[in-house]
């Protein structure tokens, strides 16, 4: 049995990837998404992770179809709690922004969809430096009391903005955020390393970075010369041309075999391993995609083979 990691300072225990939700209802229709789902779970998964405004960008959606097919699936399955589920505010086309009356109004769009009386963790999903932080913190506080979200977290934010939210709660004694989302991987290492993660670590933060795999460039699948047919080409493809994404390609290439894994084992394994991260986020159009992904949760890189990640994608 995979043991689950501890979020933060949260009393939340999760499985060390996170799954990601954002292809349900967009390049994964309901009965896919619940195969994906199903495996996920079969595998001792435990932590999905969605927002309310996916996806709404596809033509004759509104946002919430994600939401709305995890919440089918847990109440079909009746394991709701058995899984963390994670979702967030902002985005959304009929609740734009993190004034403290939307929030708490998309917060409840969110509990309807989901059909479930809680969220386990709420994100901010990007920051609105407009609405004062006391504003936000203080509307997810009420949240947080009235019962309807366990923890707190934010995605998209500066070290400043963090810094200045934690402090508020503490000074009032208010929920404080227990995890972070930042955009970090293998080749997108300069969002997060610096005064991002310096903060995380002190404030005890977990991470739980996105497009972990870069848009899939991580698989392997998006080599130069190479066509993938997939939502996502055009993102993976600016790195298959980089000096950087061939060295990092490389040395994955080099691990990967070396342990008889997939490419997107290995990546995953780098980055669960990095300082104050708990558990990558990955998604899976299909079942099929998932063995690569789940992984992570037994594959233990060696230093030198972390040290040789690192270089190679500095």
């Amino acid at each position: 049995m995979t043991s689950l990691r501890t979020l933060g300072s949260s009393d939340l225990k999760v499985f060390p990837l996170a799954l990601g939700g954002n292809v349900f209802g967009w390049t994964a229709d309901e009965a896919a998404s619940f195969a994906v789902l199903d495996a996920y779970a079969a595998a001792g998964g435990n932590f999905v992770d969605t927002a309310d405004s996916y996806s709404a960008w596809i033509d004759g959606n509104a946002g919430g179809e994600s939401e709305t097919i995890i919440g089918k699936w847990a109440k079909a399955r009746g394991n709701r709690s058995d899984i963390v589920i994670a979702t967030k505010v902002s985005q959304h086309p009929d609740f734009p922004g993190l004034s403290a009356a939307n929030i708490k109004a998309a917060a409840d769009a969110s509990l309807r969809r989901l059909d479930t009386d809680y969220i386990d963790l709420y994100f901010t999903h990007f920051d609105k430096t407009e609405v004062p932080v006391e504003e936000i913190v203080g509307a997810l506080d009420e949240l947080v009391k009235a019962g309807k979200v366990r923890h707190i977290a934010a995605s998209n934010i500066t070290p400043e903005r963090l810094q200045a939210s934690l402090d508020f709660s503490d000074r009032e004694g208010l929920a404080r955020y227990v995890a972070l989302q930042p955009h970090y991987n293998l080749v997108s290492r300069d969002t997060y390393e610096g005064p991002l993660q310096d903060l995380a670590a002190r404030e005890g933060l977990a991470a739980v970075p996105y497009f972990a795999l870069a848009s899939g460039f991580l698989t392997g699948k998006y080599r130069p010369g190479a066509t993938v047919d997939s939502a996502r080409a055009g993102s993976a493809a600016k790195h298959a041309g980089s000096e950087r994404g061939r060295r990092v390609l490389s040395a994955l290439d080099e691990i990967a075999a070396a342990h008889e894994v997939q490419v997107a084992t290995v990546a995953l394994a780098w980055l669960a391993a990095r300082p104050t991260v708990t558990a990558p986020i990955a998604s899976a159009r299909i079942a099929d995609q998932l063995p690569a992904l789940l992984g992570v949760a037994d594959l233990t890189l060696t230093q030198q083979e972390l040290d040789q990640l690192t270089q190679a994608s500095a």
